[in-house]
């Protein structure tokens, strides 16, 4: 395992860490929770294991840091709220002492994220016209969930005020739909399969998010192919017939979710990927441009950024060898929280100030820029990627991935030109 926990947490971590949900996801089906401040984790699916752990290393730039594995499970605490915990895998915990875990929840003190799990004690004498109410009333509220999740399907692009008293960032967690739908679905199948299982590997992730106060994420769905080679006929049927209907099939790439903060209206805007499939060519060039505006203006000085590292990754990608990276998205991720600019002349005290990180070439993605304009660009699932060394594979591919090479190019092609019509 890699450095996400600490000498000092070892028995703190094999008593378990809280996972709670990560607020920032804005696209996929697959759930992701948070396991600390600078590390997310998954459910590990062996391909995508085998890419992170064989990754070129001119790739690694354009990827999450991999930090490991751990075991998780399904658990109530001693009040009966319902958890997922991490543990360390059988015969790691030699290995504890380069993680930091700081910041991380022991068991001990379980945070309650979800509903509450009523215990019935024996010795208690509880009428059955109770329980009978009481079980009434927890199947209205699944139905009621569920009937949630149907509206939030239906209501592709959500607005919310942000209250002025408080912390941007926090209310995050109380707005951002997706991830609330994809927590609730992840703790539904664990409950459902507890009696047969209830340990899962999870891979471990670097937190794309975590240096920025309030993250504006885009998810873009890359590449004219979005079906593996082992898809089931249905399941390409279905993935095709996606693709036909989206931008997929006419420039390679898709919105699949954003959430972007507008601080000239005080909102946060929310797009899923039902709104994102519906989109023409020119749609998608409109939500673009929403996700760089801020409400008040286009925010130019990213442009500049975003473009070039989404032409060092093109340049990359078409020297990778047999790779195909289908179904995978690419995230665009910048501060909403603009920091002030710094005069060249200012006190070296108050530019220290400032940078909390080092802007030497070492810090490499997260090197600090003064006038916040820093913007990450990076891949990610790889659940479906294929590649000619996994070997076992039965389809070898040849050359580059032109799919995704070719949305890469025309997600740069309009960002220019969102650029140079804003500048006319």
């Amino acid at each position: 395992m890699s450095p996400a926990f600490g000498a000092m947490e070892v028995e703190h971590y094999s008593k378990g860490v809280l996972l709670e949900p990560f607020v920032h996801q804005v696209g996929g089906h697959s759930c992701v929770l948070r396991f600390n401040d600078k590390t997310i984790c998954k459910p590990l699916i062996q391909r995508e294991h085998q890419f992170y752990e064989t990754l070129p290393t001119e790739m690694r730039k354009f990827t999450p840091q991999y930090e490991g594995v751990v075991s998780v499970s399904f658990e109530e605490d001693e009040d009966g709220n319902l958890c997922l915990i991490a543990y360390p895998l059988n015969g790691d915990h030699d290995n504890l002492e380069n993680l930091d875990n700081s910041d991380c929840e022991p068991k001990s003190k379980l945070l309650r994220w979800t509903n509450k799990k009523t215990v019935l004690l024996e010795n208690e004498k509880i009428s059955k016209e109770w329980v009978r109410q009481h079980r009434k009333e927890e199947k209205m509220k699944s139905h009621k969930l569920e009937e949630e999740f149907e509206w939030l399907k239906k209501s592709e692009v959500l607005y919310y005020t942000v209250e002025k008293k408080g912390n941007v960032s926090s209310q995050f967690k109380h707005h951002n739909p997706w991830s609330m739908k994809c927590h609730q679905q992840q703790l539904q199948r664990m409950k459902e399969n507890a009696k047969h299982r209830n340990q899962y590997k999870f891979i471990l992730l670097e937190n794309l998010t975590s240096r920025y106060e309030v993250p504006c994420v885009l998810d873009l769905k890359m590449g004219t192919r979005q079906h593996g080679d082992d898809a089931s006929e249905e399941k390409k049927a279905n993935q095709i017939r996606k693709c036909q209907q989206s931008t997929s099939a006419v420039i390679g790439v898709r919105v699949c979710g954003m959430q972007v903060y507008q601080a000239g209206t005080g909102q946060l805007m929310f797009m899923n990927k039902y709104h994102g499939r519906k989109l023409s060519v020119q749609g998608f060039k409109e939500a673009l441009y929403q996700f760089f505006h801020n409400g008040k203006y286009l925010r130019r000085e990213l442009f500049e950024s975003v473009i070039k590292k989404l032409t060092e990754l093109k340049s990359v990608l078409e020297k990778q060898e047999s790779y195909r990276f289908y179904s995978s998205s690419l995230l665009i991720i910048y501060d909403g929280k603009e920091r002030q600019e710094v005069a060249v002349d200012s006190d070296p005290e108050d530019l220290e100030d400032l940078s909390e990180e080092s802007s030497d070439e070492s810090a490499g993605a997260y090197a600090y820029k003064p006038t916040g304009s820093t913007v990450d660009v990076r891949m990610i699932d790889f659940a479906h990627t294929t590649c000619k060394y996994y070997g076992e594979d039965s389809v070898v591919h040849e050359g580059q991935d032109t799919g995704y090479v070719f949305g890469l190019q025309n997600l740069i092609d309009i960002i220019k030109e969102i650029r140079d019509e804003s500048s006319e």
